[in-house]
């Protein structure tokens, strides 16, 4: 009932009323708080300075955001498919929460148009949208609740924005394969990942290498730790089959026990 009354007002009148009809286009509700809304919009480059020197910005938000969205999927993938091993539910999580489809999702839900940000860098940009997604959906929890997150994500966001068919056979998530190789062949998988701010004290990359039983075998540099360690593991997967892997580690363990010992002391 207040619902009825309240959609036509807060979407017409007030000097919020474009953030009310924006949200109510795209999730089919009026928050309570559109404070919150609001907050999750403003990327981190056009941060708002307080007069104690905080700096206001949606990574908070984006950091309860991302954990609701995993939980939802997690609980929509254990009664989704019921028969798929746990190897096979973290592959199809990883994809569905991966940047790349939260950032896909963002721009058909148009919430690209609403984003704040004062940077001009293309490639610092390449996120900021599945980010305010993640920053938006943990507005939601804290506004809504977690069951009005979770019935909003897998009735609307998952049926209509993510193409669940396609994801099943589509291969993004090579860290995952490749660890699970090295667990099935007994080997030692390293990711050896650093924080780089001298590229840009804003905008830091994170360069990752990996080892496999301490050899360096793939590397990969991206704008998160994930990034980062997902396209050093695709180097991997680029530069070796898994019948190549074998014969190599295959080789290096035959190396291993004909080279002589040194004598202890």
């Amino acid at each position: 009932m207040f619902d009825f009354l309240l959609r036509p007002l807060r979407r017409n009148f007030g000097e919020d009323k474009r953030f009310y009809r924006a949200i109510d286009d795209m999730f089919g509700f009026i928050p309570h708080n559109i404070e919150l809304y609001k907050l999750a919009l403003i990327h981190k480059s056009a941060s708002v300075v307080l007069e104690d020197g905080r700096q206001i910005n949606n990574e908070r938000l984006e950091f309860l955001g991302d954990a609701v969205i995993e939980s939802v999927t997690s609980d929509y993938l254990f009664i989704e498919f019921p028969d798929k091993n746990e190897g096979f539910l973290t592959q199809l999580r990883s994809r569905m929460v991966s940047r790349q489809s939260l950032n896909a999702v963002a721009k058909r839900l148009g919430l690209d148009d609403l984003v704040i940000t004062n940077s001009s860098n293309n490639i610092t940009q390449k996120h900021i949208y599945g980010d305010a997604f993640e920053a938006m959906m943990g507005a939601i929890y804290l506004d809504q609740g977690y069951d009005f997150v979770n019935r909003l994500l897998i009735n609307k966001i998952f049926v209509h924005y993510l193409k669940l068919d396609s994801l099943l056979e589509s291969e993004t998530d090579y860290k995952s394969r490749l660890i699970e190789w090295c667990q099935k062949n007994h080997h030692k998988i390293v990711f050896s990942t650093v924080n780089d701010k001298t590229y840009s004290s804003a905008h830091p990359f994170f360069y990752s290498k990996v080892l496999i039983d301490d050899i360096e075998m793939g590397y990969g540099a991206g704008e998160s730790k994930k990034e980062a360690e997902q396209r050093a593991s695709f180097s991997v997967s680029q530069g070796f089959s898994d019948s190549d892997c074998t014969k190599l580690m295959d080789k290096l363990d035959s190396l291993d026990t004909t080279t002589p010992q040194k004598k202890k002391a």
